[in-house]
């Protein structure tokens, strides 16, 4: 018998040494064009490296995530919150990384098409409230001053508004009570308080993202731009930096353990697909 044939193979290559490939680096420079490709290999590798999950996705979902949130001028760092590469568990694909769009993303995205003079999404803390009209959508709070006593009070509900240039305005208001029900209608894994899923892991920034993503997606503007990453929001990217969705089968999908911002497809899909619903589910 040939020993070879019994000796494992490597999975695949290091992500560093992936990117040393003629075959990605042609792929980066075509999206990239004139933008510093350097750069963005730098900020890709300093994201996969502080992610010891990501580091088993599949390097090519990596790098077209990477290269849709470059597209859009987005920046990867978890710090910025503007978009993440979220590991998965997919069972016919193995790991491979999903572009999860941040809240703070979708604001960069708004705030650059020009259209909007305001935007605002914040929580409203307990006290604050003084009414809410949704006909009028007209709201009356007194903010709390100290912003360390602020901070520290117990969170009631969210509201965000828009006004474009020429004086058009929306907003919109949510109960903490609805925000979770919409939470535990959309996900499985944080109704039963499993400790994997973005609403577990960061309620506000969730419920940021919800409530933004209710008030643009239905009566904002929306750049080319801003399409591209609702569209791609929750998906895996293709190397022509088109969105993929895997059909989930009925069981659970196997969770990749263990790293703050890991969930399973099937979490990120039915929250994805959860946004994009008509007005009446909400």
């Amino acid at each position: 018998m040939n020993n070879n044939s019994i000796i494992p193979q490597p999975k695949s290559d290091g992500f560093t040494a992936y990117l040393t490939r003629d075959a990605v680096k042609n792929q980066i420079n075509n999206v990239l064009g004139g933008k510093s490709g350097q750069r963005f290999i730098s900020s890709i590798v300093s994201a996969v490296e502080t992610n010891a999950q990501l580091k088993e996705c599949k390097n090519t979902t990596i790098v077209s995530a990477a290269l849709l949130g470059e597209s859009l001028n987005l920046s990867p760092s978890p710090q910025l919150g503007q978009y993440y590469l979220v590991p998965f568990n997919d069972k016919e694909r193995g790991k491979v990384a999903q572009f999860i769009l941040g809240y703070k993303g979708m604001i960069q995205l708004a705030i650059r098409s020009g259209q909007y003079k305001k935007l605002n999404v914040l929580a409203i803390k307990e006290g604050e409230l003084v009414s809410y009209d949704p006909l009028n959508e007209e709201i009356k709070v007194n903010l709390i001053q100290d912003e360390e006593q602020r901070e520290a009070a117990p969170t009631i509900g969210y509201y965000a508004m828009f006004e474009y240039v020429n004086g058009f305005r929306k907003a919109l208001y949510w109960s903490r009570a609805k925000m979770e029900k919409h939470a535990e209608r959309y996900s499985a894994g944080y109704k039963a308080k499993k400790g994997y899923t973005f609403w577990e892991k960061d309620f506000d920034g969730m419920a940021y993202k919800t409530l933004l993503r209710q008030l643009i997606s239905k009566w904002g503007i929306m750049s080319i731009d801003m399409q591209t990453a609702y569209i791609s929001d929750g998906a895996t990217i293709k190397e022509d930096l088109t969105p993929e969705y895997v059909e989930t089968m009925d069981e659970e999908p196997e969770i990749i353990d263990a790293t703050p911002g890991t969930v399973t497809a099937k979490e990120i899909r039915k929250e994805a697909r959860a946004a994009a619903e008509s007005d009446d589910i909400f």
